[in-house]
């Protein structure tokens, strides 16, 4: 508590003296930041949605050591790690499931039919990221049906110098951490090489985890001709699952995943034509033993193949921009649980921009539309509006219908005490925001109200607790709530200081079915507030402190701060970490209690 009260107070002393010596800290243009993977290029100040943009500045800054650990601090986004390091995580946006968020690398799409649970099983390291581009609200329109609740999508670095990286960290549970990235730039292409394994024996009993990640990227036809960019993930996890599935009292269950991604895209200019196509594989294997030492008890082998090739288009008319595109994928399933499954998708979209009073009214309708072999079809359409009446000041709202096709886990899962159900239908939601963004340099504010009307919801149900768990489409569920962001850069003592808060409420309303017991519990953030500080004490020296405060639907409270000291030198880097350094006792999801703190120290040096 004497912790948390010095770094409040702290606080409020620098927004205090900032008057005193405000300076403009350089920003990142924002007129010249471009969503990927979308066919509409449009500008993120000039966009009529919720965007948050990750900069590799600030990804170095955090004290987080993994995907995961960075997006915890995104207003509206929920990610519930069981375990240390990203081991396993679950990615939520605004109060929806792990099942309606779609995560996308360079904009290849990293949905799996099986289930939800391995969105981030492809994450990548963080120093292998330019920046993570956040869609929050409705996004099927513009990436298909697993965007039901938003996206987000990391994209790779892509402009680096000759040379060699080496990473070297260590930290609580005997964790090391060791890594090797080479670059070689060219004057007609570059390439990216990156190997790493991190280690630990766990910060408590079978929470050990040995992850492994190797990754490729090339960039051909660099000065001006036509590019082609290759791009090849592959990452490895297995690890101690103590509690993670089933109950707590699960202590010795085990999992083992591999999940790889392989794609190529290039751009084509037709002169008031612009085609974009890519082709990419997405493979998963996941391995699920209740008892780790003794897997004839109980065992799950699935493994899914993804193929898709894809094509996006923008013609550019005196009637505004035409954004089109066609999505084609077809996916394997094999599973000694699930069966032999498959499942061919086919996607249109299309929409168009049209800009009125002087370019200062922005209208896009558009409509997604998409037929699955097993479902039938289904269209997504939506409208963005937005109004600029200064430069740095826009307001925006938007609208969509967007459906969820079941995963395979919610159709045919059985164990001994669940059962899926064959003859599920998609879930279904209407959804709208408003919303309002103000940029003035050195401070930035963006404020949004949404609510999602969710029909259809899949939950698990059974008439007396002697029954098994049936999954059944049973629940309605109106989501409303409310989010705000501000980020401050100024001076204080003549050093550069950036300041962001950002907070989240959010509001439930669950039909409730009184005859059944029901398995499905809404336990998203009622009330959830980040704060992060930045500063610089000299031209090497810097720290970002990170306060995470959120209560559950619920009632669970929790109260986290961490902590990074940089240093810096043109060819070598030092951090040290502290995560929950008041020692915190909470749990993000299945009562699996988190670390009560950990530290780590990590440097990372370059070779030209």
């Amino acid at each position: 508590m004497l912790m948390k009260n010095v770094v409040l107070g702290f606080y409020a002393i620098l927004i205090s003296a900032s008057v005193l010596g405000q300076v403009e800290t350089p920003q990142e243009e924002l007129s010249e930041v471009f969503l990927s993977g979308t066919r509409l290029m449009i500008p993120f100040d000039e966009d009529s949605r919720s965007i948050t943009i990750i900069s590799k500045e600030t990804i170095e800054a955090s004290p987080a050591q993994s995907l995961p650990d960075l997006l915890q601090q995104v207003a509206g986004v929920d990610i519930r790690r069981r375990g240390a390091m990203g081991t396993q995580a679950d990615l939520y946006i605004r109060g929806g499931s792990f099942d309606q968020t779609l995560l996308l690398i360079d904009g290849i799409k990293l949905d799996d039919a099986q289930t939800g649970h391995h969105t981030l099983n492809a994450a990548l390291p963080l120093h292998l990221i330019e920046r993570i581009e956040i869609i929050k609200g409705p996004a099927a329109r513009i990436y298909g049906q697993n965007a039901f609740t938003g996206a987000i999508n990391i994209v790779t670095k892509s402009r680096f110098e000759s040379g060699v990286e080496v990473a070297l960290s260590t930290g609580s549970y005997d964790q090391i951490n060791a890594g090797a990235t080479a670059y070689q730039s060219g004057d007609n292409a570059s390439h990216m090489v990156h190997f790493s394994r991190n280690t630990s024996r766990g910060y408590r009993y079978n929470t050990d985890y040995d992850q492994s990640n190797y990754a490729f990227k090339s960039v051909f036809n660099k000065p001006g001709q036509q590019p082609w960019h290759l791009l090849g993930t592959f990452s490895e996890r297995a690890f101690g699952a103590n509690g993670f599935y089933a109950s707590p009292a699960a202590t010795d269950q085990y999992e083992h995943t591999q999940t790889s991604v392989l794609g190529i895209s290039t751009a084509v200019n037709l002169g008031r034509v612009t085609l974009q196509p890519r082709v990419y594989w997405r493979r998963n294997q996941d391995e699920y033993i209740y008892l780790r030492n003794d897997p004839t008890v109980y065992r799950n082998l699935h493994m899914t193949n993804k193929m898709a090739a894809e094509v996006n288009g923008t013609l550019e008319s005196g009637w505004g921009s035409t954004g089109f595109g066609l999505d084609m994928a077809q996916t394997y399933l094999s599973s000694n649980n699930l069966g032999q499954r498959s499942r061919f998708a086919t996607t249109l979209f299309v929409e168009h921009r049209m800009r009125f009073f002087n370019q200062s009214l922005d209208v896009i309708p558009g409509v997604a539309v998409t037929n699955f072999s097993d479902f039938g079809s289904y269209a997504y359409p939506g409208i963005d509006l937005g109004w600029a009446p200064l430069d740095q000041w826009r307001i925006y709202a938007n609208t969509g219908l967007t459906y969820r096709i079941p995963t395979y886990t919610d159709l045919f899962y059985s164990d001994p005490t669940t059962i899926g159900d064959a003859d599920l239908s998609p879930e279904e939601a209407f959804s709208w925001e408003i919303g309002s963004r103000f940029n003035a340099g050195n401070v930035s504010w963006t404020g949004a109200w949404f609510q999602r009307d969710s029909k259809n919801l899949i939950d698990y149900v059974k008439p007396t607790p002697e029954d098994l768990w049936q999954a059944a489409n049973v629940r309605g569920l109106l989501t409303q709530g409310w989010e705000t962001d501000i980020d401050w850069s100024f001076a204080f003592l003549g050093k550069s200081q950036k300041l962001h808060l950002s907070y989240t409420h959010i509001k439930d309303d669950l039909d409730v079915a009184t005859e059944e017991l029901s398995k499905y519990v809404i336990n998203s953030f009622k009330d959830r507030a980040v704060s992060t500080w930045n500063s610089d004490w000299d031209a090497q020296w810097s720290h970002t402190m990170v306060w995470k405060y959120g209560q559950r639907a619920s009632g669970e409270v929790f109260r986290v701060f961490d902590l990074a000291i940089n240093y810096r030198r043109p060819s070598f880097e030092l951090k040290a970490s502290i995560e929950n350094l008041l020692g915190e006792d909470y749990s993000e999801t299945n009562l699996v209690p988190m670390p009560k703190g950990a530290i780590f120290v990590g440097m990372r040096y370059h070779l030209n």
